[in-house]
C-alpha cells in the first residue's frame, strides 16, 4: 500500500538566504521583511556604502545575507529605469570594487516599478566567510546585530579573527616539511649572515632564533618550526607545499595566444624552486629570450638598445613572487610570463593587496606577503619603498616605450596581469623574425648568443662593422673582429673589404654582410683568405 503525503510550501519565514536567492521573484521579496536574513536598499545606494552592508553579510554566520537594491523599505519597487548602463554595471560591481574579499553573486529580478512599468532590481547574495574577517578597502569591518549594521572597533575584529582561527597564509606553520633536512642551509646561513650585519644581532642567537626574529617561523620547546613564508623562501623543494610555487614561461609566435590545433608556443618551460631561485631562473631565461634592437641616432648611425629594460621585467618578475597570492586557495596557480612580439605579459595569480589599484599602484605601499617581502629586502631582491612600480614606469619612459599596464582579470579567479610593450611596429619586419629564419635552423643551433645579436644587427642594417660589434656587445675591438671574421669562417658572412688587407693599413670602408648573391659595392671585394686575420 502507498501511503501519499501532501507537504505545503515551505512559508517564508522558513527560507534559508540561498533558498530566497534562488527563487527570488517580486512577491516573495514584497512578503520578505528585513530581517537576520534580508536588507532593503534605494536604487541610489551603491559606492562603499554598499560595501559595507556587503562587509556586513560576509561576517554574519552562519549563512551570510541578502541585499535588495532598488526595494524601498515599504516593499514597493523603485527599479533601475532610470539610471544608466554604467551606473548599473558599477553597482553590480560593487562587491569586488568595495569589498574584495567577499563572496558575492548578483542577479536581476524583473518587477513593476512604482508608475506600473516593467522593470527590475538587483539582489546581491553574500556568503559567510568562515575563516577570515572581511573587511572593505577602507579596511573596516562589520556584522549584522538584529535588523541592523554594526561596525567593528579594531579589539572586536581581533576578537573575531581568533574566533575564526584566522592567521595570514605565509605565518602557518608548514608542518608538511621538516627542519632542517627540508631546507637550503646554505641559503639560511647567507640570509642570517645578512640580518646578522643588518640588524647587528648578537652572535650568541643561533641561526633558528635569528629566523624567529625575523618572524619566519617559531621556536617551540627547543625546536625550530618553519612558516609558510620560510618555505618560500629556503625550502628545497616548496612545490611539495605549495604547489603553484612556479613560473610558466611560454614564448609565442606573433601577437596572439593560440589554442587548440592553432597553438602556437614555440617555447614552454616550467620553472620551480624557492621565491629567490625562480626570480634567478626566470632572469637568466628572459636574458636568453629578450633581443637587442637598434636605433638610428642624430649621426645616422645604429645603436643597440633592449627588446625591454632590464630593471623594468626584472622589477615586474620580483613583484608577481613576492606580492602574488599564495593562499586563498591559489597554492595551486604558478605565475604566468608569456612572450609575444609585441608584448612581454607577467600574471600573478590573485587580486590587487587591499587598497591597491591600478589607479594608484605607484602611491600605495600594501604588501600582501609582508615577511617575504621583509626577508627578500635582505637578500637585496626589493627595497621596501614602494618604488618598485615607479622604476618600472620610469625605466619604460627613459626608453620611450609605453607605460606598464596593470590590470586585475577575472578568469574564474583574480589574477593581476602586468604588460610591457615594445616598439614592435616602428622596427623593420625582419626583427620579428628569429635568427634561425635568417640562417639555417642547423648552423643557428651552434651559435652563441653574440653571434645571433650579431647576425641580427646585419640583418637589419645590411652590413656590420667591427666598430659596430663593438659597440653592440660591449666588448673589446680586438673580440668583436674575432667574432665577425669567425661567422665569415663558417661562411655566413662575406668579409668586403676596399684595399687588400696589410698590416697598419687600415680600411676605412671594411664590413661584413650575411653571405648574399647581390652584387658586391662599387670598387670592392670579399676577403677570402682569412688566415692572416685571425
Amino acid at each position: 500500500m502507498q501511503t501519499e503525503f501532501d507537504f505545503e510550501e515551505k512559508p517564508e519565514r522558513l527560507l534559508h538566504a540561498d533558498e530566497i536567492f534562488e527563487q527570488a521573484d517580486e512577491n516573495l521579496l514584497r512578503k520578505l521583511g528585513e530581517d537576520r536574513r534580508l536588507e532593503r536598499k534605494t536604487a541610489s545606494f551603491s559606492g562603499e556604502k554598499l560595501g559595507e552592508y556587503i562587509s556586513m553579510w560576509a561576517n554574519t554566520s552562519p549563512e551570510g545575507g541578502i541585499i535588495v537594491s532598488g526595494m524601498l523599505d515599504n516593499g514597493e519597487c523603485e527599479g533601475f529605469q532610470k539610471k544608466t548602463q554604467d551606473y548599473i554595471n558599477k553597482l553590480e560591481q560593487v562587491g569586488q570594487t568595495f569589498c574584495p574579499d567577499a563572496s558575492v553573486q548578483t542577479r536581476r529580478v524583473e518587477v513593476l516599478n512604482q508608475s506600473g512599468d516593467q522593470d527590475f532590481i538587483v539582489l546581491f547574495r553574500v556568503k559567510y566567510h568562515p575563516d577570515i574577517v572581511v573587511k572593505t578597502v577602507s579596511g573596516k569591518a562589520f556584522v549584522r546585530k538584529g535588523d541592523s549594521k554594526f561596525e567593528l572597533k579594531p579589539d572586536e575584529i581581533r576578537e573575531l579573527q581568533a574566533d575564526k582561527g584566522e592567521v595570514n597564509f605565509e605565518m602557518r606553520s608548514c608542518d608538511s616539511l621538516r627542519y632542517p633536512n627540508d631546507f637550503n642551509a646554505a641559503a639560511i646561513n647567507q640570509f642570517v649572515a645578512k640580518v646578522r650585519k643588518e640588524r647587528s644581532l648578537s652572535e650568541s642567537l643561533s641561526t633558528e632564533e635569528v629566523l624567529d626574529v625575523r618572524r619566519l617561523g617559531r621556536m617551540q620547546r627547543g625546536d625550530f618550526v618553519p612558516n609558510y613564508a620560510c618555505a618560500l623562501l629556503f625550502a628545497s623543494d616548496p612545490v611539495r607545499l605549495i604547489p603553484g610555487c612556479k613560473i610558466h614561461f611560454q614564448r609565442f609566435e606573433g601577437e596572439h595566444e593560440g589554442t587548440g590545433a592553432h597553438y602556437n608556443a614555440v617555447k614552454d618551460l616550467i620553472l620551480e624552486g624557492a621565491v629567490p631561485l625562480l626570480i634567478q631562473q626566470a632572469a637568466e631565461l628572459l636574458d636568453t629570450q629578450l633581443r637587442t634592437f637598434s636605433t638610428l641616432n642624430e649621426k645616422g648611425k645604429f645603436f643597440p638598445f633592449p627588446e625591454y629594460p632590464r630593471a623594468a621585467w626584472y622589477e615586474v618578475i620580483v613583484n608577481a613572487c613576492v606580492h602574488r597570492s599564495y593562499g586563498n586557495g591559489m597554492k595551486n596557480m604558478p605565475i604566468f610570463v608569456k612572450m609575444f612580439d609585441d608584448r612581454l605579459v607577467v600574471e600573478s595569480p590573485g587580486p590587487f593587496p587591499p587598497f591597491v589599484t591600478p589607479e594608484n599602484i605607484y602611491d600605495m605601499h600594501q604588501p600582501r606577503n609582508p615577511m617575504l617581502m621583509d626577508a627578500m629586502f635582505y637578500l637585496e631582491y626589493v627595497k621596501c619603498a614602494h618604488e618598485g612600480t615607479r622604476r618600472i614606469r620610469d625605466m619604460m619612459a627613459e626608453m620611450r616605450l609605453p607605460a606598464p599596464e596593470f590590470k586585475q582579470s577575472e578568469v574564474g579567479h583574480s589574477i593581476v596581469r602586468v604588460t610591457l610593450r615594445n616598439n614592435i611596429k616602428q622596427r623593420r619586419t625582419w626583427i620579428d623574425q628569429d635568427v634561425t629564419k635568417v640562417v639555417s635552423e642547423a648552423i643557428a643551433a651552434d651559435l652563441s648568443e653574440d653571434e645571433k645579436r650579431i647576425l641580427n644587427w646585419a640583418a637589419e642594417n645590411g652590413k656590420i662593422t667591427i666598430s659596430d660589434a663593438n659597440k653592440l656587445l660591449d666588448t673589446s675591438w680586438q673580440s668583436a673582429r674575432r667574432l665577425l671574421i669567425g661567422l665569415a669562417r663558417k661562411r655566413i658572412f662575406q668579409y668586403i673589404r676596399f684595399r687588400e688587407y696589410a698590416k697598419d693599413n687600415r680600411d676605412p670602408k671594411a664590413h661584413f654582410r650575411l653571405r648574399s648573391n647581390d652584387a658586391l659595392p662599387d670598387g670592392a671585394f670579399e676577403q677570402t683568405d682569412l688566415s692572416s686575420e685571425i
